[in-house]
C-alpha cells in the first residue's frame, strides 16, 4: 500500500485526537453525544425498539477515542494515548451508569428472559469477533482514505459499542451478573477488534514511520512496541472466552436439534404437539409440549432420545394442558355464597338465633332502583368511553428521549428556555380568550330553575 502524506497524518490526528485550540469544543461535543446516545440506547433496549438502538449507534461518539488510542499507540504519542484511554473508560462508565438508572426507573427487571435486545448482547461468540474485525478494518481504512469516509455511519451501526454498555447497566440493576459479564465481553471484543485490526492497517500504510520526534528513536520504538504488545494481548484474552462460548453454544444447538427430532417422532402418536426446545441456565434441554389431558407416557420419548444419541437425564419435559372453552354457551348460574360478614349482618337483623331464616329483604322505591341499578347499556357505554392517554403513554420512553434530542439539535440548549416561555405565554392567552368567550352563569340559572320545578 502507498505511504500517506504529512497532510493526511495531520487530518487523521485532527479527526481522532482531542488536542489544540478546539480541544474544549470537541470534548463538550463528545460528552453531549455520549450521554444522549447512552440514554437513547437504554430507552431503545427497554422498549425493545431496534430502530431506536440503531439511532443510538449512529449518534454514539465512542469510536473516536478508540481510534485515537490505536493511532497514538502506532505513533508512540503517550499524551494522546492516555487521554484517549481515559475518554474510553469514562464514556463506558457513564453509559453503564445511565443504563443502571433506566433499569431502576422502569417497572420490572430488564434481562435476557424478558427482553430480546438484552438476550442478543449477553452471549458473544467468535462470529462476533469476526464481524468486529471486518468492521474495524473498514473504519481504520476510512480514517486513512477520505474517499471512503461515507462508510462511517455503516461502521457505527455494524460495530455496537454503546448498546452493550447500556445492557451492562440494565442487567447489573436486575442482579444478573452473568448477563452483565457477557455484555462487557461483547464491548471489550469490539474494542479489541478495532485496536487490533487498526494497528495492522496503520502498519500497512506505514503510518508509524511518520511519527513525531518524541525523544530518541530507541525510546519511541520501545513505547510503540509495548503498546502493540498490549493490544495483541487484549485480542488473545478476548479470543479465549469467545471460543469457549462458541463451543458450548454449538454443543447446545446440536443437542436441541437431536431432541427436536426425537420429540417429533414420539409426539405424533400422543395427540400433543411440540412447542419449543430450548436450553436453560443449568445446561438442560427443555422440551415444551401442549395438548389435551391426560399426560402421555414418556417412556417412548426416552427410547427416541437414546436412539438419537441424547441422554434422557439431560432433557427436561414440560407438559402444558390445552383446554378448549366455548364462549358462545352461557355459563351455568352459580349459587350465591354470602361472605361471613354478610351472614353476621343477616343474623343480627330479623333472624332466629341460628341465623338460618333471614328476615324480609328491604324494599326499594322505583327511584332508588333506577339510581342504584345501572342498565347494561350504561355499563357498555362506560366501557366504550374515550380514555385520554398521557404523552408518556402515547410516545413511550424512547419517543420522549428522541424528541428531546431533536429539540436540542434544532433549537440549541440556549433556545429551549425561550421556547418554553413562549409556549407558556401562548397557553395563558388561549385560556384568557376561552374565559372571555364563555357564556355567563346568570343566563343558565333560569333553565336550571325550571328543570328543578
Amino acid at each position: 500500500m502507498p505511504n500517506i502524506a504529512s497532510q493526511d497524518l495531520n487530518d487523521m490526528r485532527d479527526a481522532v485526537f482531542f488536542e489544540g485550540p478546539e480541544a474544549g469544543r470537541r470534548l463538550s461535543r463528545f460528552w453531549l453525544l455520549m450521554l444522549l446516545s447512552s440514554a437513547i440506547a437504554g430507552a431503545g433496549i427497554v422498549s425493545d425498539s431496534t430502530a431506536t438502538v440503531i439511532g443510538a449507534m449512529i449518534v454514539a461518539p465512542l469510536m473516536v477515542p478508540i481510534q485515537g488510542t490505536m493511532l497514538s499507540a502506532v505513533l508512540g504519542d503517550r499524551r494522546n494515548l492516555l487521554r484517549s484511554v481515559g475518554l474510553v473508560v469514562a464514556g463506558a462508565a457513564s453509559a453503564i451508569a445511565i443504563g443502571w438508572v433506566l433499569g431502576w426507573v422502569v417497572a420490572g427487571p430488564v434481562d435476557a428472559q424478558t427482553n430480546a435486545q438484552v438476550a442478543a448482547r449477553v452471549s458473544p461468540r467468535l462470529i462476533d469477533l469476526l464481524a468486529a474485525l471486518a468492521t474495524g478494518a473498514v473504519g481504520s481504512i476510512a480514517l486513512v482514505r477520505k474517499d471512503i469516509s461515507d462508510t462511517l455511519p455503516g461502521v457505527a451501526i455494524a460495530i455496537s459499542l454503546v448498546p452493550p454498555l447500556a445492557v451492562v447497566g440494565l442487567t447489573l440493576q436486575a442482579r444478573q451478573w452473568g448477563q452483565a459479564g457477557g455484555a462487557i465481553l461483547l464491548f471489550v471484543t469490539n474494542v479489541a477488534a478495532i485496536l487490533g485490526v487498526g494497528t495492522v492497517v496503520m502498519a500497512l500504510y506505514r503510518v508509524h514511520r511518520m511519527s513525531p520526534q518524541y525523544g530518541t528513536a530507541e525510546s519511541r520504538a520501545l513505547n510503540r512496541r509495548n503498546a502493540v504488545f498490549v493490544i495483541a494481548a487484549l485480542v488473545v484474552i478476548v479470543i479465549v472466552p469467545l471460543t469457549s462460548a462458541s463451543v458450548t453454544i454449538s454443543h447446545q444447538t446440536n443437542r436441541e436439534i437431536a431432541v427436536t427430532a426425537a420429540a417429533d417422532a414420539w409426539v405424533s402418536a400422543t395427540g400433543w404437539s411440540l412447542e419449543s426446545v430450548t436450553t436453560d441456565d443449568s445446561g438442560h434441554t427443555v422440551a415444551l409440549f401442549q395438548g389435551p389431558p391426560p399426560y402421555p407416557d414418556t417412556a417412548g420419548l426416552s427410547r427416541e432420545l437414546i436412539a438419537h444419541g441424547v441422554a434422557p437425564r439431560t432433557v427436561q419435559v414440560q407438559f402444558v394442558p390445552r383446554v378448549t372453552v366455548d364462549l358462545g354457551r352461557p355459563a351455568a348460574p352459580r349459587a350465591h355464597r354470602p361472605h361471613p360478614g354478610e351472614r353476621a349482618g343477616r343474623a343480627g337483623s330479623g333472624t332466629s338465633g341460628t341465623g338460618r331464616h333471614p328476615g324480609p329483604a328491604p324494599q326499594r322505591t322505583p327511584g332508588e332502583a333506577a339510581h342504584t341499578a345501572p342498565s347494561a347499556i350504561d355499563h357498555n357505554e362506560s366501557r366504550n368511553a374515550m380514555v385520554f392517554s398521557s404523552p408518556a403513554q402515547i410516545l413511550g420512553l424512547d419517543g420522549i428521549v428522541v424528541l428531546v434530542v431533536v429539540a436540542l439539535v434544532l433549537f440549541g440548549s440556549t433556545q429551549i428556555p425561550k421556547l418554553a416561555r413562549s409556549l407558556g405565554s401562548a397557553k395563558m392567552e388561549f385560556e384568557k380568550g376561552a374565559d372571555e368567550g364563555a357564556p355567563d352563569e346568570v343566563a343558565v340559572a333560569p333553565v336550571a330553575t325550571r328543570a328543578s320545578r
